[in-house]
């Protein structure tokens, strides 16, 4: 940030944002921690970004959108936006050295974008781990000789519960079948009825269901217990979580294609529809999947970077998570569509009919699937291990990312003693806290909420701020030259054409969409869809703005601490030099640099004093 001299004068600069060894150990705080190998890092994004939206949305988009066809708009997306934004990222944080605030301190004037990510995240965490809650009761729920779900005839059943399977149904009377005008499976009044208990809208929130809380509680407590000692545990937790999916997706894509009509669930899953590609809805589901999938825009990947050594290959781990990101997508359509055509066989009707997205492939389509496989527990168990594989490390990332954030902010007060782990046990008491809301009987609808308003469309705006202030402000030449500072050679010229061009209109353009196709929020369940009311979506509204906001607020902070002047405002493009930076470059480059900054310093500022 800017400091005022003794005389009054403005002059750009600040304390080091990094110290060395030595310092920190005078001062009695605690070294910043590195990833202990190279592989470190590449798990870490593999684990953080490849989670929920990879096995339960994309396969669902694919089939919607064209099936085969839907992967030409995918990978288009990837090319264009996922790998350059995801990369442009990293790099950032790989050559601040930090995150958060501090990170965006490389374009002071866009340095408010370290306040938007970091409470997206937050936002995010809060509810994120709701979802492998639910996991863990599932699990729980599966270690029974049948599984809960299956039959009608439990006490959480209403006379609407049909077995749409069973030979003998549970309302039937002398062998006479009694078929009730409404009817619901029984997996979703298991889910609706049992699981979240849920009431009939946000206006009534209920009493919290403390068996769900319990399991948020042992989430939360997870979570700590790996995260607590920094990247160093968390990292090497993630060599486990990162890749045990695999092992369980595997098994159960084994087990799936044996069973019948597994055949018609990969034919309805990849068949192509080429005229679907004329759909402007298709290209904004592959968008919104390609941000989700890739965690742009909400701070955590510069976190990862940040904890990268200086001189990290990071540009071949990005190429190399991009092919597992999207083959894990592309891979886990096997695996639900395999089910979903046996379903759909059992059922004698479509796959379109099964077909679903979101908590509702999770916990309602794949639960009846199982229900109807032999050995039904154990696959049941083993499917809900896998998604609380891929939910809990990136939880740990994500709260790594808000962690890190604030931890650089304030070093001197957090990273001394044992600050840092009780400021950690603080965050996830509160998140936990937030959590609750959402495993009452209402906790559904805040859910949606958190889901809906907190990150999906501002995390365009937020990759779109992020080029410009790289691109246009910092200067993509400079920001080539650092990247080509760390990994000692220069990058394809591709991502300057990403970065400056192709990426910010890619962000602009969907959100521009997102805006004009914007619809309020509803919530779809059996019997009926309901609607928010007015204040609920004035609450979401709020969340989405809470977090836009930094960067207009930090402008005019700094505009009136340091006064309302184009002098003000030429400082707020200066982009900060780093001290570790020109440890680690080759003397000349030092010089030549050094003599560039001197040259830029006196021509935009020929009355400054020294």
């Amino acid at each position: 940030m800017m400091e005022t001299k003794d005389n009054g004068e403005i002059c750009s600069g600040e304390e080091h944002m990094f110290v060395s060894e030595a310092e920190d150990s005078q001062k009695g705080l605690h070294k910043r921690e590195t990833w202990s190998t190279k592989m470190d890092f590449l798990l870490a994004c593999v684990g953080f970004s490849v989670g929920f939206g990879n096995v339960w949305r994309f396969p669902y988009l694919c089939y919607k959108n064209g099936g085969g066809a839907f992967l030409i708009p995918y990978l288009a997306c990837v090319v264009v936006a996922g790998v350059p934004l995801f990369f442009m990222e990293v790099a950032v944080g790989q050559f601040m050295g930090v995150s958060g605030f501090k990170a965006w301190n490389i374009c002071p004037l866009f340095q408010g974008l370290g306040g938007v990510t970091t409470t997206v995240v937050f936002y995010l965490n809060c509810y994120y781990n709701v979802i492998i809650c639910w996991a863990l009761y599932y699990v729980f729920s599966s270690f029974t000789s049948e599984l809960p779900w299956k039959t009608c005839g439990h006490e959480w059943n209403t006379e609407h519960c049909y077995d749409f399977t069973a030979v003998n149904k549970t309302n039937s009377t002398n062998n006479v079948t009694a078929v009730p005008m409404i009817r619901i499976d029984p997996v979703n009044e298991y889910w609706e009825r049992k699981v979240l208990g849920i009431s009939d809208g946000i206006e009534n929130m209920g009493t919290i269901k403390w068996d769900l809380a319990l399991c948020l509680l042992l989430a939360w407590v997870i979570v700590y217990v790996c995260i607590c000692k920094g990247i160093r545990s968390s990292g090497k937790v993630i060599y486990v979580t990162a890749t045990a999916p695999y092992l369980f997706m595997l098994a159960l894509l084994i087990r799936n294609s044996v069973l019948e009509g597994a055949l018609d669930g990969v034919i309805y899953y990849l068949k192509p529809d080429l005229a679907k590609l004329l759909d402007v809805g298709v290209w904004v589901d592959a968008s919104t999947q390609i941000m989700w999938s890739y965690s742009i825009g909400i701070g955590a990947l510069t976190a990862l970077g940040s904890y990268n050594k200086f001189n990290h290959n990071s540009y071949r781990d990005v190429t190399i998570f991009a092919l597992i990101n999207s083959g894990t997508s592309i891979f886990s359509g096997f695996l639900i569509f395999t089910i979903l055509g046996h379903m759909a066989f059992l059922q004698d009707t479509t796959v379109d009919k099964v077909a679903s997205s979101g908590p509702g492939l999770a916990f309602i389509a794949y639960p009846k699937a199982v229900s109807l496989m032999p050995g039904a527990p154990v696959w049941s168990a083993l499917f809900f291990i896998m998604l609380i594989f891929l939910g809990i490390d990136s939880q740990f990332v994500q709260m790594e990312g808000f962690i890190t954030s604030v931890v650089d902010q304030y070093p001197h007060v957090l990273r001394r003693g044992y600050r840092k782990e009780l400021f950690i046990a603080f965050v996830c008491f509160i998140s936990f806290l937030i959590g609750l809301s959402m495993v009452s009987e209402g906790g559904m609808y805040v859910f949606q909420i958190f889901d809906y308003y907190s990150g999906n469309r501002v995390m365009l705006l937020i990759a779109f701020t992020e080029c410009v202030a790289i691109s246009w402000i910092y200067g993509i030449k400079r920001f080539y030259d650092n990247v080509e500072m760390m990994l000692g050679w220069r990058i394809n010229r591709y991502m300057w054409v990403a970065w400056t061009i192709l990426s910010p209109m890619f962000c602009a353009v969907f959100f521009l969409i997102g805006i004009v196709t914007y619809s309020e929020l509803d919530y779809k369940r059996p019997l009926t869809t309901y609607h928010y009311p007015d204040w609920a979506v004035a609450i979401g509204w709020v969340m989405a703005m809470s977090s836009t906001l930094w960067v207009p607020a930090l402008i005019i902070h700094k505009f009136i601490k340091h006064g309302f002047s184009m002098k003000t405002f030429k400082l707020m493009l200066v982009y900060f030099v780093l001290f570790h930076t020109f440890k680690l470059m080759p003397a000349y480059f030092v010089l030549f640099q050094t003599f560039k900054l001197m040259i830029a310093f006196f021509v935009l500022f020929p009355t400054f004093k020294l």
